[in-house]
């Protein structure tokens, strides 16, 4: 079971990562 909580996690986690590089590229000003 912790493997999957610890998939679910990473998942979240780089999603994250992505959808906050990808705002700082479009949007810098406010970074």
């Amino acid at each position: 079971m912790s493997g999957v909580v610890g998939n679910a996690v990473g998942g979240v986690v780089a999603l994250g990562l992505i959808v906050y590089l990808f705002v700082a590229l479009i949007r810098p000003e406010k970074f």
